[in-house]
């Protein structure tokens, strides 16, 4: 196995701890990474969506994003690379690439909401200029079960009956 995918394959494990933890919590189990010189820098996991008003904010990269701000070394935006248990949204890709991040691994493909296959050479030059690399779906049998555990339980209502609900329970 090439060292990239060693290393990629630890922090991703890192990614899935989050993702358990946000799942032991009730919450839609994703999980974020974000590494700087081979360095765990700042983590996230899925906020708000246990309680009766669901909060469309606090996602894993998000909470991860204002961590990085918090981090009290200085780091170079371009030399991070993000791993998610799932594959971003449009609000997470959009934040992921005006913070200047290099590189996202995702696990598990969002066939409902996921923003990394929208076609940046439509859109304005502030998108459309940005280097950003994706690796997708390193680990997804991993984090397939996650999900697949999560949409099991009547208990998450969190996108139940959803698209990416009967797409992840019917793998």
């Amino acid at each position: 196995m090439p060292v990239a995918t060693e290393k990629y394959s630890y922090f991703m494990k890192k990614a899935l701890d989050q993702a358990e933890r946000a799942l032991a919590e009730g919450e839609f189990p994703v999980g974020c990474v974000m590494v700087y010189q081979d360095k765990i820098v700042a983590t996230g996991t899925r906020k708000g969506t246990v309680a009766d008003k669901k909060n469309e904010i606090d996602h894993a990269e998000m909470l991860a994003l204002r961590r990085l701000i918090e981090f009290k070394q200085p780091v170079d935006p371009g030399e991070i690379t993000v791993f998610c248990t799932m594959e971003p949204c449009l609000m997470c890709f959009a934040a992921l690439m005006l913070a200047g991040v290099s590189t996202i691994v995702f696990a598990y493909e969002d066939v409902m909401g996921g923003g990394t296959g929208c076609d940046r050479s439509r859109l304005n030059p502030l998108y459309k200029n940005s280097t950003i690399e994706v690796v997708p779906r390193l680990m997804r049998k991993e984090s397939l079960k996650i999900f697949q555990a999560y949409f099991s339980n009547p208990a998450n209502h969190y996108w139940h009956g959803s698209l990416l609900a009967e797409y992840t329970l019917a793998q």
